[in-house]
């Protein structure tokens, strides 16, 4: 073949990458790219029902496998759908590339049918925009879409495809896989940390972000439960060290433990590892002084540029989480200095933590303490669980014990809708895992019409609805601030029979309303050999595990 159309080309591309799998709505504007598709069996096309649902599954997916998600949307109105993921990829630090199609070049600038300046429009919430203006330059652009997605601190990658580009001739030249390039730590700051470690007497390290495998999850629970340092992860990054581990301190995020909050506040020492230090994971930036920390600061993070963007650090180390995890427990043992101090630290804070997860009851027939206990019972340690936004994600968050790396695949940046198609993704990558998605009422109804694609693809998910009738966290804020004034958060009057909706899309649908029913409604749905939605009719006085609705309010009434 001495010729091909760009759109082929860029297809061959996906194909040496090592792409298997790639997300859309389908759109005029890229036509010649499905085409391509079509003879190219090697690469199973998604085709979803909204492209914000269709990016969100791309990022899931690239969160899972780290390779970057694959996302086609059409220009204008698909592509701003589309944003939603864009935006959960840029602030989760999560590699993908969104194509999108887009006018022809004879029209640009002139505002021609659902024309978008995408540099303008996304330009601040991705690593780059990189237009094919040139077609002859297809291979080029896409191995450096890849290249970028998957370098430094990971991102998205927008790609706008104007039509007539991808029916243009080029040459048959084939780029080779991207492979992040490596900046692992020197000899000389892996001693460093580890002697800072060895001094202290209160060290706590914090873990996040991405770039971890199984090989250095491994080597970070032994060497912290050799020196008995604790270890707390940061937002939404629970499943980087085993919950069980003794070691292991909670997370911070929102509603932080107090007491966690504390011990990170009375630290003399923390190692940051992987984590970019976000408003979340640092409780709104109040764990430590900005931007000279009282306590000793070493950050650990692939992406130089992110490195004291708030914080100072004592010492830098330009790495990722693995590499440098790996180069730490290599050496082996701290030695015994200070490590009665550290074993006693441990002991506290994971008794600290063990009190804040401890199962409580709260209003209504249904307990979810008592359901996520018994799906951590009864259900494989590789189970994944995936959520969206709102106050239902604390009953997974701070009562589950996420167990394997991995499992926990939730949006960082808070996206509402995230958990329906993250879960699609989850089977997706990992068929032969459990995969289950907590959603809320109104989170759910955001991406609920994926159940639409799942069903296409024979997808044996499990969606837990807990419906309280409301959108729970923005009606907890307008209790604590205008108490008793309910205005647009109240949806009970409103909302389908979410079993019914299930059922029409020839999914399982089964209510729950009171706990003793939920372990045989679950075992029915697991039998299912399909997509299977739970509705759990939570009473809405259960709005937080702490206090209740009427308890909010009056708190705030005085």
């Amino acid at each position: 073949m001495t010729t091909r159309t760009a759109a082929r080309a860029l297809v061959d591309q996906l194909v040496l990458q090592g792409i298997d799998r790639v997300f859309c709505v389908p759109g005029e504007s890229f036509l010649a790219v499905l085409d391509a598709l079509h003879d190219t069996p090697q690469i199973e096309l998604v085709t979803c029902r909204h492209e914000g649902g269709a990016a969100m599954m791309a990022e899931a997916y690239g969160k899972l496998t780290g390779r970057p998600g694959i996302v086609f949307c059409s220009r204008g109105p698909g592509a701003t759908n589309a944003s939603s993921g864009l935006h959960v990829a840029f602030q989760d630090s999560t590699p993908m590339i969104m194509f999108i199609g887009q006018n022809p070049r004879d029209v640009l600038t002139r505002e021609g049918f659902q024309e978008v300046d995408y540099r303008l429009a996304f330009g601040s919430q991705s690593k780059a925009v990189i237009q094919l203006d040139d077609p002859a330059r297809v291979v080029e652009q896409v191995t450096r879409a890849f290249q970028l997605a998957i370098s430094g601190r990971p991102g998205p990658v927008v790609m706008p495809l104007p039509e007539d580009a991808l029916t243009c001739p080029v040459g048959p030249g084939n780029g080779r896989p991207a492979v992040a390039a490596q900046n692992g730590p020197t000899p000389a700051a892996v001693a460093a940390v580890r002697a800072a470690l060895s001094q202290a007497q209160r060290p706590v390290i914090m873990v996040g972000g991405t770039g971890w495998t199984p090989d250095s999850v491994a080597a970070l629970r032994d060497f912290v439960e050799t020196a008995h340092i604790p270890v707390c992860a940061t937002f939404r990054r629970q499943d980087v060290l085993d919950n069980r581990s003794p070691c292991y301190i909670g997370e911070i995020g929102l509603g932080v433990n107090p007491k966690l909050a504390a011990t990170v506040g009375n630290a003399d020492l923390i190692v940051v590892i992987g984590a970019r230090l976000g408003e979340i994971g640092t409780n709104g930036y109040t764990i430590m002084d900005s931007p000279c920390p009282a306590q000793q600061l070493i950050h650990i993070y692939p992406g130089p540029d992110d490195i004291g963007r708030v914080y100072q650090p004592d010492l830098a180390v330009v790495s990722s989480a693995s590499e440098f995890v790996l180069a730490l427990a290599a050496g082996g043992d701290l030695g015994d200095s200070h490590r009665a101090d550290r074993a006693a630290l441990c002991r506290a804070a994971r008794g600290d933590y063990d009190a804040w997860t401890a199962p409580r009851v709260s209003p209504g027939a249904i307990q979810m303490c008592q359901i996520m206990a018994w799906l951590d019972d009864h259900l494989p340690d590789d189970t994944i669980y995936t959520n969206g936004a709102g106050n239902f994600t604390v009953w997974l968050h701070r009562f589950h014990k996420y167990r394997d790396f991995g499992t926990q695949i939730a949006p960082i940046c808070g996206s509402m809708g995230y958990g329906v198609p993250a879960v699609l993704a989850a089977k997706f990558a990992r068929p032969r895992a459990t995969a289950i998605c907590i959603a809320g009422d109104g989170d759910f109804q955001m991406t609920g019409t994926e159940l639409a694609t799942a069903v296409a693809h024979g997808l044996k998910i499990r969606i837990l609805i807990l419906n309280n009738g409301m959108l729970g966290t923005i009606r907890m804020h307008q209790e604590r601030h205008y108490p008793g004034r309910v205005a647009g958060t109240d949806l009970m009057a409103g909302n389908p029979d979410f079993t019914a909706f299930a059922k029409s899309y020839g999914a399982y649908g089964e209510r729950v309303t009171r706990t003793e029913e939920f372990a045989p409604a679950f075992a029915r749905a697991d039998a299912h050999d399909g997509p299977a939605v739970l509705e759990i009719m939570i009473d809405p006085e259960a709005l937080t595990p702490a206090q209740s609705l009427s308890q909010i309010r009056q708190a705030a009434l005085g």
